[in-house]
Parts: C-alpha cells; sequence; structure tokens
C-alpha cells in the first residue's frame, strides 16, 4: 500500500559491484512487496550485446534453520546510440578546364595531366556514444570506360586511422 522510497548502500564484493536495498525490517508475515528498481551503469562500450544482473533475496529471520536466497538472473541487451556524419569538400570547389587542353602522355609532372584537386572527407560523431571499429568506404570514380577521369594520386588519414586504398593509385608515379 502506498509508495516508499529504499535505501539502497552500493558496495564491492569479491570485485563485483553489489546493491543492498533494506526492503522492510521487519516485515510483516505474508507481506507482498513489489520493486521497481532502476539502475543507471557507465561504461557499457566494451560489455558485449547484453549485461547481466543477478538479483537476491536474502531473509534474515533468526529462527530459520537456513536464511533464504531466492535469485534470479537478468539479462538486459546493451545498445550503444550514437549519430555520424559525413563531411566532405573539395579544394578548389570548381575546376574548369579549356576545351583545348590535352594531358601529356607518359610525363612524370603533375601538371601534364591536369589541375590538382584535393577532397576532404570529416567522419564526426556527434554522440551521445563513442563508436569504435567504424569503416569507412570511399569509391572516386577515376576511369570513365577507358579514359582516366579522376588521376588518383595519393591517399592520407590523419587522428590514428588505418587506410587500405585501390591498387590504381598513382600508376604513371607522377
Amino acid at each position: 500500500q502506498g509508495q516508499e522510497k529504499l535505501s539502497c548502500n552500493p558496495k564491492k564484493e569479491n570485485g563485483t559491484h553489489v546493491v543492498l536495498c533494506e526492503l522492510g525490517n521487519p516485515m510483516k508475515a505474508g507481506a507482498q512487496i513489489t520493486v521497481d528498481m532502476e539502475l543507471s551503469v557507465s561504461g557499457l562500450e566494451d560489455m558485449g550485446d547484453a549485461i547481466t544482473f543477478h538479483l537476491q533475496l536474502r531473509s534474515k529471520n533468526s529462527p530459520s534453520p537456513s536464511p533464504s536466497k531466492a535469485s534470479v538472473t537478468v539479462t538486459v541487451p546493451v545498445e550503444a546510440e550514437a549519430e555520424m556524419e559525413l563531411r566532405g569538400n573539395s579544394l578548389p570547389a570548381t575546376v574548369v578546364l579549356p576545351t583545348s587542353w590535352h594531358g601529356v602522355k607518359g610525363s612524370r609532372r603533375l601538371e601534364d595531366h591536369g589541375i590538382r584537386v584535393e577532397h576532404v572527407y570529416e567522419l564526426h560523431n556527434k554522440g551521445p556514444g563513442t563508436v569504435s571499429g567504424v569503416t569507412l568506404s570511399l569509391t572516386v570514380p577515376h576511369l570513365l570506360g577507358d579514359h582516366v577521369l579522376l588521376y588518383l594520386l595519393e591517399l592520407g588519414t590523419e587522428g590514428g586511422m588505418n587506410c587500405s586504398h585501390h591498387p590504381a593509385l598513382n600508376p604513371a608515379q607522377v
């Protein structure tokens, strides 16, 4: 009847985090209670797909020959939430080649292959959670039929990321 707030005390037992809540002392015979608990757990990024809670009801009745230890295990799925955003730009933003321009075959000079354009992509985590193990696949059209559309010169990353690239990167070693 009615609602009461429980007095709970967190502590550590054998390397495990334990929360002890006193439900009633003394509790009347035949009493039935319902307990709603809300637990806030941080640092779940590396916990896997689920977290398991072991709930146990202990009675301290002194006349009892062996204290009651009814227990139940509850497994809750862990779902991380993070919103990723990909931003990109080209430097310069616009390039116009004259219609009379032709590349010089066999040249190792960059300017004989066209105008340099740098494409920069930034992957941002807008949260609320952290992310790891993200893979970004970026496909760049470098051929149009048998003709070179974009000559891919180099590929680089910042911020401790690993990068693998297509073997057609800088094939003429310009």
